[in-house]
């Protein structure tokens, strides 16, 4: 490093250290006052009006970012037609307040009003008395909220069963149909013309007029709204179920997550900011046309997104500002000072550059060049945690589960000769393949039962079938006396039954904390008011949550709770199965369900796992495992199935099992005689 660079750097460090030396929440709540500050004082400090209307035109574009943040950051859906929810706050209020509809003045438009919504007029005729509709634009912002969100939820409804690609594609093209609509349905819309003389808002009595500024501070007013939103709905139980939608579909519904629901939960609410959106847009401008969204806008939205940070609420924000100030203010300026540059050097190409109509080449130039090389965007969603230091990993930690689980609903259970799990003639057909073959398990309350075969036997479909994943064919499960075929897996996790995955199924870019408080979904009651609001018994839910997860971690010694902050993604494979098991436990479940928890562990951590595992069943929880390691089972198990080719060839006791004939034979393909001196070594495939 050169002497300049080295001087540079400690000279920031020592500008830094004063503010630095400063709690986390006080310099948050200072740099938050800074920035809000700043911004209402723009129009008193810089008066150029048209800057000023650049300025509320780059908020209400931050408005549309947070919506759809909301949907693709948060959710993980790929919305092409974002701006179809757009048109439709804004024509609503422009339809509602321009001279477009004037239906016949009759007695029951006298009724409304008294509420203000409507206004008699005379006849273009001369005769009779005509509506003219007065909607207020206070009361139109809600009301477009909700009239975008229901049509994001029956859009969404049967839209938001795709994934991926197909799922953008439906949604370009419903991006597409509105405009069309609006072009085509002259008597509502006018058509290609446009709506004219949509109203001005009114505050106490004053029109907003054609100033830019009071436009201005009803943006502002409404991005922060919209941060305030965003980040708590992030920060719930809400927004943890949206990111595991995003991160692993499977596994966000095997931990209680309703996709469906909140899938279209996501669609609403993306659909009700842009839906709001539209209208401030429409009622700025005064005017409304089908190309005021088309396709370009959602391109141009979801650019934004990427840029800012994909699931960063201040990342969009600020990722919306610099692009659209870049291309109504900044470039403008820019093609002024590049002009008079050619007219000083002589250039007549220079004299004539105009870098405005190649704002969508420009914007195409900055996202390759983010890809490239900031792919989380100017403000990442997640930062990369420190490498925790020597002592922070042999950290004390109380190890082991004690009564304190009890009360909170964690295991519980004793033996008491029923039976928790009975799996009767369970059927499971892939096209021509019988994966499971009439089979028949039971599992009592209190105990352990191991599933082993070889592999292809069928044994994580058996799993799957239990937990709502595949369909049976035929056949019956029941937990506790209640049939589980037919119920959707999220509905299975409520009743009791957690599950891990053979391949480890976790949410990578998420802690280790938000990972295990995913597995309390189901357990916890905060909706999306809630989430917003934040009542106080909703944030009493929250803490104890989290406290009564902090506390079930101390169940694997020193190995989680030191890293409760960092990405699962970062962590060793054995730490990440231990997240998994935890996130299941979280759930509070009564039968868990474990798919080769010790695979890929070396023999000191399969102890460890095995005798922790020992201790949760202890308290009374249930456990069906399968398991490769015949160790392991022998020492957990009280049953043992074995599969093969999809059929149940031998049960009892883990002794009896392995001096089984057709066990040894479909391990080892040789009779017990042959094999049975060495079959105590063997590692179960």
């Amino acid at each position: 490093m050169s002497a300049s660079t080295s001087s540079s750097t400690s000279f920031s460090a020592t500008l830094m250290r004063p503010i630095m030396a400063i709690p986390p929440g006080p310099r948050k709540v200072m740099g938050l006052t800074l920035l809000w500050a700043v911004a209402l004082l723009f129009p008193i400090v810089h008066s150029n009006d048209a800057d000023i209307d650049s300025m509320a035109n780059a908020a209400a574009y931050a408005t549309l970012a947070l919506g759809l943040n909301i949907v693709v950051g948060f959710a993980g859906l790929l919305d092409l037609g974002y701006a179809a929810f757009f048109a439709i706050g804004a024509y609503l209020y422009g339809i509602l307040t321009s001279f477009q509809l004037e239906p016949a003045w009759s007695p029951f438009w006298a009724f409304v009003q008294h509420f203000g919504l409507v206004a008699p007029m005379p006849a273009e005729s001369g005769t009779g008395q005509v509506v003219h509709f007065t909607l207020s634009f206070w009361l139109a912002l809600p009301l477009s909220a909700i009239v975008a969100a229901a049509c994001g939820m029956a859009f969404g409804a049967p839209t938001l069963r795709l994934r991926g690609d197909y799922l953008a594609i439906v949604t370009l093209g419903f991006g597409e149909i509105v405009p069309i609509v609006a072009r085509n349905w002259a008597s509502l819309t006018n058509g290609a013309a446009g709506l004219n003389g949509v109203a001005a808002p009114t505050l106490f009595g004053h029109s907003f007029g054609v100033s830019a500024t009071p436009y201005y501070y009803v943006a502002i007013l409404m991005v922060a709204l919209l941060i305030l939103v965003s980040n708590r709905l992030r920060d719930s139980r809400i927004g943890r179920a949206w990111m595991a939608i995003r991160e692993d579909e499977i596994a966000a519904g095997a931990m209680g997550v309703n996709r469906t629901r909140l899938k279209l939960l996501a669609f609403a609410i993306g659909a009700a900011f842009a839906g709001m959106t539209g209208t401030f847009y429409v009622a700025k401008l005064q005017t409304a046309t089908p190309e005021m969204f088309g396709f370009p806008v959602s391109v141009m939205v979801l650019v934004m997104v990427v840029f800012g940070g994909i699931g960063s609420v201040w990342g969009v924000v600020v990722g919306a500002f610099f692009l659209q100030l870049l291309q109504s203010w900044w470039l403008q300026d820019l093609t002024i000072w590049i002009n008079e540059f050619g007219s000083l050097v002589g250039s007549r190409f220079l004299e004539h550059v105009d870098l405005v109509p190649s704002i969508e080449l420009i914007f195409g130039i900055i996202l390759v060049v983010m890809m490239l090389y900031r792919r989380d965007g100017l403000i990442p969603a997640t930062r990369a945690q420190k490498a925790l230091s020597f002592d922070q990993q042999h950290a004390v930690v109380r190890r082991g589960v004690t009564e304190d689980f009890l009360p909170l609903g964690l295991g519980g259970e004793s033996r008491d000769g029923t039976n928790a799990l009975e799996v009767k003639g369970v059927t499971v057909r892939f096209g021509g393949l019988t994966a499971l073959n009439a089979v028949d398990l039971v599992v009592p309350t209190g105990g352990v039962v191991a599933v082993i075969g070889p592999n292809g036997s069928g044994k994580s479909t058996l799993f799957n079938v239990i937990t709502g994943l595949v369909p049976a064919d035929s056949g019956s499960i029941r937990f506790h006396g209640d049939e589980l075929i037919g119920l959707a897996d999220h509905e299975i996790l409520k009743k009791g039954v957690a599950r891990t995955f053979q391949n480890i199924r976790l949410f990578p870019t998420l802690t280790v904390l938000q990972n295990v408080m995913i597995g309390m979904h189901a357990r916890l009651k905060t909706g999306p008011f809630s989430a917003v609001i934040r009542p106080p018994w909703s944030r009493r839910e929250e803490r104890e949550a989290e406290a009564w997860v902090l506390e079930m971690l101390k169940v694997f010694g020193n190995r989680l709770s030191p890293r409760i902050t960092q990405a699962v993604g970062a962590l060793s494979y054995a730490n990440r199965r231990r997240v998994e098991i935890a996130r299941a436990l979280a759930s509070r479940p009564r039968i868990l369900l474990l798919d080769e928890p010790t695979a890929g562990m070396n023999p000191a951590e399969t102890l460890e796992l095995a005798e922790q595992v020992k201790m949760l069943n202890k308290l009374g929880v249930t456990v069906l495992l399968i398991e490769h390691k015949l160790d392991v089972v022998t020492t957990l198990a009280d049953t043992v199935y074995v599969l093969d080719h999809g059929d149940v060839i031998a049960s009892g006791k883990p002794d009896e099992v392995r001096r089984n004939d057709e066990v040894l034979r479909a391990y080892l393909g040789r009779n017990a005689q042959a094999a049975n001196a060495g079959m105590g070594a063997v590692h179960v495939a």
